[in-house]
């Protein structure tokens, strides 16, 4: 995507129970205006009462309730929405179980003993961790809804915490003819993540979206 900085951009934060740190930090950083989704109606409005009471983020962001948990963009963006990319941070875990099982894993990797219990470490609502079959089932709906959005959105965007999952994601990808396909790896200490971004515009398409949407600093 290129180290560039977007004047007048509009991400779209695909939420699933943590309305609203993408969007904070789009606003306060680049002073984006962002659309914030989520399934969780009083995550949602709790999200809407901070920005509410804020100066600074008070009319920046919108929010949208997605009623259908089986859907990531249809019933929030519409027919004549242009998003310039959607972020997401996806749940990690199949089930609570797997959820105690890679945290067991962690705190035994750390202390060097063997634990038999522990607590998660990341005090997040069951929408936030968990997905039916994982990170990798969501990333995967998620990229095969996108399809219908092609002419929408310039980018979509998501993490991605497990390198394991990249070839199915890229497979999905190369199915839906995503015209373009890029991974940005990150890391801080031991701890290392990607952000996968994809856009089913063509190049001609592209370069009339940057020109009539997006001013360079």
């Amino acid at each position: 995507m290129g180290a560039r900085l977007w004047a007048a951009a509009l991400p779209l934060d695909v939420g699933t129970g943590a309305t609203c740190i993408y969007p904070i930090l789009g606003v306060a950083e680049y002073g984006w205006n962002f659309i914030a989704s989520d399934i969780n109606a009083d995550s949602l409005a709790s999200a809407k009462h901070i920005t509410d009471q804020n100066s600074l983020l008070k009319d920046k962001i919108e929010c949208r309730l997605q009623s259908n948990p089986k859907q990531f963009f249809s019933g929030i963006v519409a027919e004549t929405d242009r998003i310039d990319i959607t972020v997401c941070n996806p749940p990690f875990h199949a089930s609570a179980q797997d959820a105690q099982k890679g945290t067991l894993r962690k705190v035994q990797n750390l202390s060097g003993k063997k634990v038999k219990a522990a607590e998660l470490n990341f005090a997040g609502i069951s929408n936030e961790l968990i997905y039916n079959g994982g990170e990798y089932a969501f990333i995967n709906n998620m990229a095969a809804e996108s399809k219908k959005f092609a002419k929408n959105v310039f980018w979509f965007s998501t993490l991605v915490s497990k390198q394991s999952n990249l070839k199915g994601i890229y497979k999905t990808l190369e199915a839906v003819k995503a015209t373009k396909v890029q991974t940005i790896t990150m890391g801080t200490g031991n701890k290392s993540t990607r952000i996968v971004a994809w856009t089913f515009l063509d190049a001609g398409e592209q370069k009339q979206w940057k020109n009539t949407r997006w001013k360079t600093k």
